[in-house]
């Protein structure tokens, strides 16, 4: 049987525990024997947390912000004010399109006017025909020139209306980018705002794991406290970053699964691909010491049994199980399930 490789400082514990013991107390310590069990094998990846509708919001109008209505962490409604840009220029040229529109609309009028006694003499035929074509033209130039100025107004209040952000969804302001004062420009983010009910895990898996990903036949994400969720869809990218290499994997989730979850959250996605036969060793029977994992082995029967300190190589969890077990230990091995208790109830013979 070969032993995992080990440190000097690693083979320094393990000689100071490695002594074998026998037991002195009449109080037998609790063993399990080890058996290949059924465990299920996957891909375990880190991910965070990501909102699935996220919006940052910009400034749509150049100048300086006047008021920052809202901060990190707080609810807003769609529609809500978030911040005010200083609108001096907008509203100057708001006033500049009303008189224009007050002017063609004066033009406009007396260019009707114009046309309806030109038409009317025409009619009597104390004038001609080009005279009346004359005032057309005119009339058709002052009501072009009316909905110009409509026109112009229409864009300046539009302008006007850029200086006040407002939220474009319902939900939780992420992070603020502006503070009252700074000087805002066209395309500056203002505010980043995301939906608390639509999270998704996402996790970036190497591309050389991807055809083993594809064929997983249960994904589990489990969260920074333990839980598990089963996502209710799943989005592969159809690319590979050229740099990483790797593809990204959205995990969507329910809303009733994802309560106090934020995003940035890390968490764990596994990619169950089936079951096989491993060696499962309990938890309470593992013994750490730095950089060294070893167990108790029960030799002998009753007032003959022995111990002795083996290191051990372990791989993950597999829940209420134990822990795999890679290297150190065989089926039919007896291990003790209290270290502590095996150790006290023993006196040291140095092999």
């Amino acid at each position: 049987m070969k032993f995992p490789r080990l440190s000097i400082a690693a083979w320094v514990a393990l000689t100071a525990f490695s002594a074998t013991v026998s037991v002195q107390a009449q109080d037998p310590v609790a063993v399990a024997t080890l058996a290949a069990q059924s465990v299920g094998s996957g891909i375990t990846l880190d991910g965070s947390m990501q909102a699935r509708e996220q919006a940052t919001v910009s400034a749509q109008a150049s100048g300086r912000v006047m008021d920052l209505r809202v901060k990190a962490g707080d609810q807003v409604k769609k529609g809500q004010l978030l911040a005010v840009i200083d609108d001096r220029v907008t509203r100057a040229g708001v006033a500049q399109t009303q008189a224009g529109i007050a002017q063609a609309q004066a033009q406009w009028r007396n260019a009707q006017a114009q046309f309806d006694r030109t038409k009317a003499l025409v009619d009597k035929g104390f004038m001609g025909q080009a005279a009346l074509d004359d005032a057309n033209a005119a009339l058709r130039a002052a009501k072009a020139g009316r909905e110009q100025a409509l026109a112009a107004h229409a864009q300046s209040a539009l302008a006007q209306g850029f200086t006040r952000v407002t939220a474009p969804q319902s939900g939780v302001v992420l992070n603020t980018h502006l503070d009252a004062g700074d000087l805002a420009g066209v395309g500056a983010a203002i505010a980043t705002i995301y939906t608390p009910d639509a999270l998704r895990a996402v996790v970036h898996v190497p591309a050389s794991l991807m055809p083993s990903v594809r064929q997983a036949k249960r994904v589990v994400v489990r969260l920074h406290d333990g839980t598990e969720l089963s996502p209710a869809k799943q989005t592969i990218l159809p690319a590979a970053d050229p740099v990483s290499q790797t593809v990204e994997l959205r995990l969507d989730l329910a809303a009733a699964q994802t309560q106090g979850a934020i995003p940035g959250e890390q968490l764990q996605v596994r990619f169950e691909l089936g079951a096989s036969e491993r060696l499962v060793v309990p938890k309470q029977a593992l013994v750490r010491r730095g950089e060294l994992t070893a167990v108790y082995v029960m030799r002998g029967e009753g007032s003959q049994a022995r111990y002795a300190l083996r290191a051990v190589r372990v791989g993950h969890a597999v829940g209420d199980q134990g822990v795999e077990v890679l290297s150190g230990l065989s089926a039919g091995d007896r291990v003790a399930l209290s270290p502590v208790a095996a150790s006290q109830q023993t006196s040291v013979a140095q092999d």
